[in-house]
């Protein structure tokens, strides 16, 4: 169940500061996933204690792309991929480590 609600964890420069000072990580979700179902999936997935789930809804860019096509220019706009993120705090003496795969309690 929760390997299709876990895609993936958000590692940014940013991210790596909030696990070192609040111990807070990033997930990309599932969109139909609500507080109570992240919360068991974490939990059971590295075995840590989650203390507070909080959720976002991120809206996807509208991008402008330029290409060069037998001396023409053609430009064209895309759109990104609309996604969830959440943000979970661990309970303290909890952390998760990405690199290893190992979980320290």
């Amino acid at each position: 169940m929760y390997q299709k609600l876990l895609i993936k964890p958000v590692l940014t420069e940013k991210m790596v500061i909030m696990q070192e000072r609040e111990n807070k990580y990033a997930f990309i979700v599932e969109k139909s996933a609500n507080k109570v179902q992240i919360k068991d999936a974490i939990e059971k997935k590295f075995d840590v204690v989650v203390s507070k789930v909080a959720t976002m809804n991120v809206d996807g860019k509208l991008k402008q792309m330029t290409t060069k096509s037998n001396g023409r220019t053609i430009r064209t706009q895309g759109r990104r991929s609309s996604y969830k993120k959440t943000i979970i705090t661990l309970q303290d003496g909890y952390s998760i480590d990405f690199v290893s795969g190992e979980v320290e309690s």
